[in-house]
């Protein structure tokens, strides 16, 4: 699954803390979201997509290889 993290926190101004604190993560945790080592629950992916202001089906998309 592909995210638009990054680009969604430099946006914001936030860093990967920041926005660790604020969806109720360990910055670790963001790490790995952004790096598509982590797929994030539903839940948090709705968090992490509204504290960034963004669509969520902008924020995540599947990628041929997650439909396998």
């Amino acid at each position: 699954m592909k995210n638009a993290m990054k680009v969604g926190r430099a946006k914001m101004g936030m860093t990967q803390a920041e926005l660790a604190e604020k969806v109720g993560v360990a910055r670790q945790t963001i790490i790995a979201v952004e790096a598509g080592k982590f797929v994030p629950s539903t839940v948090l992916a709705l968090k992490i997509a509204e504290t960034l202001a963004c669509p969520f089906e902008e924020m995540f998309r599947l990628e041929a290889e997650d439909w396998l």
